[in-house]
């Protein structure tokens, strides 16, 4: 039997870290990187008399999220006790939220693939809670023991929770992906899946096509990259085909993904609910979000990227590929913004060829964030200009853009002067240099009458290497036809 009579299903569980100042039921700080144990205060490990506050601040983003993704946004929610024991969980439970989320369904619009072959889906939410973090627990350098750093302990988590839509691990990163790209658009999260601020559970099943009932379901735990995620789900849709068709069962369980072996390896039998004894927490009050509390974070929400992607098709003329690209990133769309609004509407489409093109690849060779350019939207915006007017060839402004890029100058007029780059546009100057190519290449000029085309483009790029790059290849083009009386 071929992976093909399998369908995968499934659905991911990410835990977004609220990028608040203070823990959310404490004023310790969040900050990451301090010394182990220096950021854990006595409410967030419980400590005897001690009563937990909830941070206004991590309200506000989760009304923010739910108001992004269309979800119904509760009026009023409850805090829960989840109970386990781990070393890193010293109070021995977490404060989480169950029965009555903050934020209740909503979706996502994703998109899978690239090309002719890509294509839109939409993935539903289930739900999206408030909870705290717990500690780390640290495995290494401590000679066959374990450290435990409990300066995590009470970091606000948005946990987002997805029906079990996604029918391949590309739709599961496109999905992460387009969700890690909106917690950061609207500026609840700063993302960073290094520092954990960003983290995947998936949970994997299989069945065969045409059933209509779910499979069981394994929960991979701690994805922390979008190509470990791939990775593990790959690894794990073929583990359980392999063992259902061994004549074997998949038995409900957390495992975890090692990527040096590029396997899943079982963690513990895979808990529900019940086992964790969830009930409501005493020593806080159900959280009332008045409407008048919403309709002010509405009020303050930025545009979405949907919203923007219309905005530049309709108004700019983009295409969907183009706009969907612009909108990956609240910087990159920020950038694209403040380059056209400098060079003027009507110079849309070469912005954003611009920005996508020359500006991205230089900016991925130095490893750099589009915030970090060292040519600005004003200096682009400009060499645009300068090469819609004329004054520089397309292939000049690359050399233009090169110079910005390297400090050359601080104007793409700057450089221009500087550097002599000025298009040359008089016809007796194009028609000199004409002249002496046709009297320097008369094989070419024999093989064009002959009727092969690519003699004619050499005879071009032979006019336009003596002109040094300066001439238009327009008006090249144009007045070596009439020389050669094609």
């Amino acid at each position: 039997m071929s992976r093909s009579d399998w369908e995968v299903v499934i659905g991911l569980e990410v835990h977004a870290q609220l990028n608040t100042a203070s823990k959310i039921f404490s004023g310790a700080s969040t900050a990451f990187g301090a010394e182990p144990n220096r950021q854990a205060s006595a409410v967030d490990i419980a400590l005897p008399g001690v009563l937990p506050v909830l941070n206004r601040g991590a309200v506000e983003r989760a009304i923010r999220f739910g108001l992004a993704i269309g979800a119904h946004v509760a009026e009023k929610s409850v805090f829960a006790r989840k109970n386990y024991f781990y070393p890193d969980l010293p109070k021995g439970y977490q404060i989480s939220q169950m029965d009555l989320p903050v934020v209740v369904g909503g979706a996502i619009t994703i998109r899978v693939g690239e090309g002719e072959a890509a294509y839109e889906k939409t993935v539903r939410l289930t739900r999206a809670h408030l909870e705290e973090d717990a500690g780390k627990s640290l495995h290494e350098d401590f000679h066959g023991m374990t450290g435990i750093d409990l300066n995590r302990a009470g970091t606000p988590l948005l946990e987002i929770v997805s029906e079990p839509d996604m029918r391949s691990s590309a739709e599961a990163v496109a999905y992460a992906r387009t969700l890690h790209a909106l917690v950061r658009w609207i500026d609840i999260c700063d993302g960073n899946m290094q520092e954990g601020s960003f983290r995947c559970d998936a949970n994997v099943s299989v069945r065969k096509k045409g059933a209509t009932e779910f499979g069981t379901r394994r929960e991979i735990k701690n994805l922390n990259s979008f190509r470990f995620l791939q990775q593990a789900i790959d690894y794990e849709v073929q583990w359980q085909i392999d063992t259902l068709e061994d004549g074997g069962r998949v038995h409900q369980a957390t495992v975890l993904f090692d990527p040096d072996t590029g396997e899943t390896r079982m963690m513990r039998s895979k808990e529900d609910a019940h086992d964790y004894r969830y009930f409501p927490d005493p020593d806080l009050l159900p959280l009332v979000i008045a409407p008048e509390w919403k309709a002010r974070v509405q009020a303050e929400m930025p545009e979405l990227p949907g919203a923007m992607k219309a905005r530049f098709m309709d108004a700019w003329g983009l295409s969907a590929y183009d706009a969907t690209t612009l909108t990956a990133s609240k910087e990159v769309a920020d950038f694209y913004q403040a380059t056209v609004s400098a060079a003027g509407a009507t110079l849309a489409k070469p912005c954003a060829n611009w920005v996508m093109g020359d500006l991205a690849a230089r900016l991925n060779k130095a490893e750099l964030d589009v915030a970090a350019s060292p040519v600005s939207p004003a200096q682009l915006a400009a060499l645009v200009a300068r090469i819609a007017d004329s004054t520089i060839s397309n292939a000049i402004g690359k050399k233009v853009f090169e110079a910005l890029w390297n400090g050359e100058g601080s104007t793409a007029d700057e450089v221009i002067d500087k550097q002599g780059l000025k298009q040359v546009t008089d016809t007796g100057a194009i028609e000199a240099m004409i002249d002496e190519v046709l009297a320097a290449n008369q094989k070419s000029v024999d093989e064009f009458r002959a009727g092969k085309e690519k003699a004619f483009n050499a005879l071009v790029g032979q006019v336009m290497k003596a002109s040094k790059g300066k001439a238009g290849p327009a008006q090249v083009n144009e007045l070596l036809r009439k020389k050669l009386g094609a």
